[in-house]
């Protein structure tokens, strides 16, 4: 069995970063959905776009949000703490793996192993979309055709459509499962259940 971090985690996540995932969730959402109808961009009258990039500009901001705090914010939410790049949390995360292919949910500490992983890959996809969304946002002109680098940047940001309900399909599945099993991990996520102290 691959060692434990050597801290000791809370089991909770606090308030703030609690209301950076939900604001990840909401805007993360609304801007995936919105980005089906941004296509009238090349048009005079684009009320779709112009929804999606309002939309995407402020999960731009929770992600940066996050990402701030993964540097600067409280310990257990440090990117240094949970983000698999060590021998170590590479052995967690394959440990994880085997134990889901044999039916056992992996019992961890926030973002440790396998939680880890889909946690860093989600938020590398949602920086990539805040990114690539935040350069058209600014440069892009509605009534017109990107060109040049800026369709490149447009093509790049499409790649979201791929890449966003992978990611959800995963973290989604992964709370489905802890709920089923009696973790409701969600109902923290989502302020429906109080921390315990």
């Amino acid at each position: 069995m691959a060692p434990q971090p050597n801290y000791s985690e809370k089991s909770d996540l606090d308030d703030l970063t609690r209301l950076i995932h939900l604001g990840l969730t909401i805007f993360g959402i609304l801007a995936y959905l919105t980005g089906l109808w941004a296509g009238d961009y090349k048009r005079a009258s684009h009320l779709g776009f112009s929804t999606h990039k309002w939309l995407g500009i402020s999960l731009g901001f929770f992600v940066f949000f996050r990402i701030w705090l993964g540097f600067y914010g409280s310990r257990e939410v440090q990117f240094r703490q949970w983000v698999p790049y060590t021998r170590e949390r590479v052995l967690r995360v394959l440990e994880d793996i085997v134990n889901l292919l044999r039916l056992r949910l992996p019992d961890r500490p926030t973002h440790q192993g396998l939680a880890g992983l889909v946690q860093t890959f989600g938020l590398a996809v949602f920086s990539w979309m805040a990114l690539t969304g935040t350069l058209m946002f600014f440069f892009l002109e509605p009534g017109r055709k990107a060109g040049g680098a800026l369709h490149f940047i447009k093509e790049l940001h499409e790649a979201g459509l791929w890449l966003i309900p992978i990611f959800l399909g995963i973290h989604v599945g992964a709370v489905t499962l802890h709920a089923l099993s009696g973790n409701d991990l969600w109902r923290k996520a989502f302020f429906l259940e109080k921390k315990q102290n």
